[in-house]
Formats: structure tokens, sequence, C-alpha cells
């Protein structure tokens, strides 16, 4: 049972916007002057629950298009919606709600006052001559919210960031102008969604304070708080601060805005037409690029979101923890009764006489003289998990005996690299050597005693690269190639000690 398709999701491609100009009166036009009236009375709940019902079967993830809803077919899902509904008020009398009937008489009357009020409509089949019946625009966006706040729609809250910056690298890379909407959307959500979890972070906390201070139903609490940790905050609140957090890639979606802006002048017109054609409702002044707007609207909210939302998340996530904690502590305390000496004490000292108290006050005044007591703060008392024992293996293993020849591998091995090590010092030390007695010299001057200092001058150029504050070595190639007593042909070049003064002039 279904209608005719109807477009209910955003569509890139033809991207619905009301006309510039217009304003919340056009919602209440003629046909919709009382809109919000069936959401009022002591009906009220089974107009909504009727309305969700209604939409989950003309346009969820089950909805059959190929069939048209008949009026029968509403008047069941109708009736199935009021007989699980409540009624609000039921003592106090309204003038436009009628009295009590059967649960099809009622479902008539729904339905004629959504018709009546603009939240349903008539579609009259021209060939057929039968009619169906499907939501209206405005009845269909405003039924939206409600299956929303129900949690009867699956929605991926934590990819908003993430599915920003690939629509930028989309517009950036193809420049369609649909692919910069995306964008302007998937950021819009970002700042309401932050939103969305810190209103609702704040709503359980006022929850388990009412529950627990109120009720004392500290296991429902504790219940609620686990059930929030694993459907709620792992697979959404967790990903929201980590994998797609703004923080990660605010700098990368900055990046491609100014990559976007330092385009070329064509590809910013043709965007900025096709933008003005699409979306005329951003037009906000005449000489005013819709382009630059949306790419300045996405940076700010890219920097509230990261300045402002996350830590105002965070702050409620803390507030949350804390709350759960104390509901921690409290079950634990209440649960470890039994096995805890001082309650027992407590309890034998309450069924006591006075005189039996006094008493064992007296005692316990005795022992006590000497001690310091105080009271516990509470925020300092934290529950551990218990500590996993370390597991060492002491099993004592026997040291394998190498061979003479891997022996003489290992031993001409480490020979080798203390032959040819040598650090920065050393050639320091080497190259100031040679220039104690004047301020240059030549590659091919350089005194070679021993293999060390042939590698010493092998390497002399590196010295270029250190100085101090007072003294450095100018590296000055001569672009001439030289033989020595050691290399064929090498290049030339002088080192010479100087200031930071000779380097400034």
């Amino acid at each position: 049972m279904s209608c005719i398709p109807a477009r209910v999701d955003y569509n890139r491609r033809h991207f619905e916007h009301s006309r510039p100009g217009t304003g919340l009166h056009v919602l209440f036009d003629d046909t919709r002057r009382h809109f919000f009236r069936p959401l009022n009375g002591k009906y009220r709940g089974q107009v909504a629950d009727c309305l969700i019902l209604l939409y989950t079967r003309l346009y969820g993830a089950y909805a059959d298009y190929s069939r048209h809803f008949m009026r029968e077919q509403v008047v069941e899902v109708l009736e199935e919606a009021i007989a699980r509904s409540p009624v609000f008020d039921e003592d106090e009398a309204d003038e436009y709600t009628p009295g009590a009937r059967s649960p099809r008489e009622q479902a008539n009357w729904i339905l004629a006052l959504l018709l009546e009020h603009g939240w349903l409509e008539r579609q009259m089949d021209e060939v057929t001559l039968q009619a169906s019946y499907a939501f209206t625009r405005h009845g269909r966006l405003f039924t939206q919210p409600m299956i929303d706040a129900a949690g009867g729609r699956f929605r991926t809250r934590h990819r908003n960031t993430r599915n920003t910056r690939n629509a930028l690298q989309s517009f950036l890379d193809k420049g369609e102008a649909y692919d910069l909407l995306d964008a302007y959307e998937y950021s819009e959500r970002i700042v309401a969604d932050f939103s969305d979890v810190i209103a609702e972070l704040d709503e359980r906390r006022r929850e388990l304070v009412r529950e627990v201070e109120s009720q004392q139903i500290v296991q429902r609490a504790s219940d609620e708080f686990f059930d929030f940790m694993e459907k709620r905050f792992m697979p959404d609140v967790a990903i929201r601060l980590s994998a797609d957090s703004v923080e990660k890639y605010r700098d990368e979606i900055a990046g491609l805005i100014e990559r976007i802006k330092r385009k070329r002048r064509e590809f910013k017109e043709q965007a900025e037409h096709e933008l003005r054609r699409a979306a005329p409702e951003l037009i906000e002044a005449p000489g005013r690029s819709v382009l630059y707007a949306i790419l300045d609207g996405i940076d700010a909210r890219m920097h509230n979101a990261s300045t402002t939302m996350l830590p105002a998340l965070r702050q409620a996530l803390n507030g949350f923890t804390r709350r759960a904690d104390i509901i921690m502590r409290q079950l634990s305390y209440a649960g470890g009764g039994v096995q805890n000496r001082l309650l027992r004490l407590t309890e034998r000292f309450r069924q006591a006489t006075p005189e039996q108290q006094s008493q064992a006050l007296a005692v316990a005044g005795e022992a006590l003289a000497t001690l310091a007591v105080g009271f516990v703060v509470g925020d300092a008392v934290r529950l551990h998990a218990a500590r996993r024992p370390r597991v060492v293996n002491a099993r004592v293993e026997a040291v394998p005996m190498h061979d003479a020849t891997t022996r003489r591998e290992l031993f001409l091995q480490s020979a080798l690299d203390q032959a040819f090590a040598f650090n920065s010092r050393a050639q320091r030390e080497y190259v100031l050597a040679a220039l104690r007695d004047g301020h240059r010299v030549h590659s091919q001057n350089l005194p070679v005693r021993d293999a060390r200092d042939l590698l010493m001058s092998a390497h002399a150029i590196e010295i270029g690269a250190l100085s101090t504050s007072e003294f450095a070595v100018r590296v000055t190639p001569t672009r001439q190639r030289v033989t020595t007593d050691y290399f064929e042909a090498t290049d030339e070049f002088t080192l010479e000690l100087t200031t930071p003064q000779d380097h400034a002039d």
C-alpha cells in the first residue's frame, strides 16, 4: 500500500528552495490558516502518532511506491495508531474536538481534520477516477521532525565534517555547483547536530538526577547510562570527537576554501552563474557574490563548531559522566551492604536501646580519641578497575652458540662500523686544527695522517652547516677539479673561518 512516489529527501540535482522574499506568512495561507490546530486539544497525541505512522507507511523504507493509498487503507492505518495512542486531558472539553467515538469514527474524524488544515491532500486519478491520499509538501516537512524526535529514522550524524570536506574537494575538481551546495548543507548540519547532542546530554543528566532523587531507582538509572554509552556514545559521540572531529579537518577544509578562492576567474564566474540559478534564495544583495558568501559561511560554521560547540559538547559530556559516576558509586555502595561490616554495625546500633547506644559511643570515643577524623571528599573517590596480574615468563632458555663463521662476520661488521663512524664534533676539531695557522685552507691541502683523517677530509664540506654565535665556516667552491694522492679527481673548494658580520657583508 503506497501512493505516487514523492520526493522526500534532498535531491542534489533539483535543489529545493523557497522563493526570495517569502516568509512564514506563506505557510498560513487560505488552505492552511489553522495549520497546527490538529496538534491542539486532548487528541493531539493521537494525531501526532497518526501522522508518524502514516508517514512511515507512505515514505518509509518498506513503502510500496507502485500502489496508491486509498481512503480505506488510510483509515486502517489511523485506526492502528489510535489504538496505541494516549488521550491527554480527558476531563477537559474542547470546542474543536468531538466526544467519545469508536476507533473507526475517530480515524475518519482525524482524516477529515488533516485534510481540512492542509496536512494531507486528496489526489484524483484522471483515468480510474479514484481518489488517493498523500501528504502535502508542508505536512511532509513538519512530520519529519516528529519522526526524528521519536527516533524513528536512521541518520549518520558523525560524517558531516568529512562530507563537507569531500564535497568541497569534488567542487574544486569538477566545478559543479551542487557539490558546493552539498558542502554548505553538511556544514550547517555540523552545528545543528552539536546542539542536538548537547541538549540530549543535558536532558539525560537531568533525568538521571530526577530518577535517583525522587524515585531512588538507581538500577534503572545505571541501565539507561550503559544503554546510552553503548547505543549513542560509542557509535556517534566518540566518532564525532575523534574520526570526524572538526579540529581534525578544520585546517584541511580551510585550505580547500582558499584553493577555491584562488581558482581562475572563468571558473568562479561559471560557478557564480550556476549558484545564482540553482539557489536564488542565497542572493542577499545584487552586488555580493553567492560563491564567496557560501565559502565564508562554511568557514564561519567550522570556526564556530571548533571554538564554541566542541568545547560545549565536551563540557556537557563531562557533566553527564560525572553524574553517572555518582550513580555508579551509589549502586556499588548499596550492592555491597551484605558484606559491609560497617552497615551491619550501624544496623545493630539502630536496633539497640538508648543505654546501649550511649555505652557503645563512649567506648568508640575512647578508641578514637587519638585519631584525626574528617569527611571524605566525594569528587576525589574513584572506582578503579581491577589490575590484571602481570605474567612473567621465568623459564630459562639456553643461549644458542654461534659457529666460527658467524662470529667472524659479527666481528668484521662491528669493526667496520667503528672504523667508518665519526661525529660532527670530531669533524669540527679536525677542520679547526687545519685552520690554526690561518683563516683559509684548500680542500686538497687538508692533512691526512690515517684512514680517519681521510674520511674527515672527504666529508669536510659538511662543516659548512656547523656554526656558533661568534664564528662560522664558509665553504666556497673554486669550480676546479684536482688530483690528490687518494683521489684521481675531486672538486676543489676552500674552507674559511669567518664571523657573522662577514656573512652579512
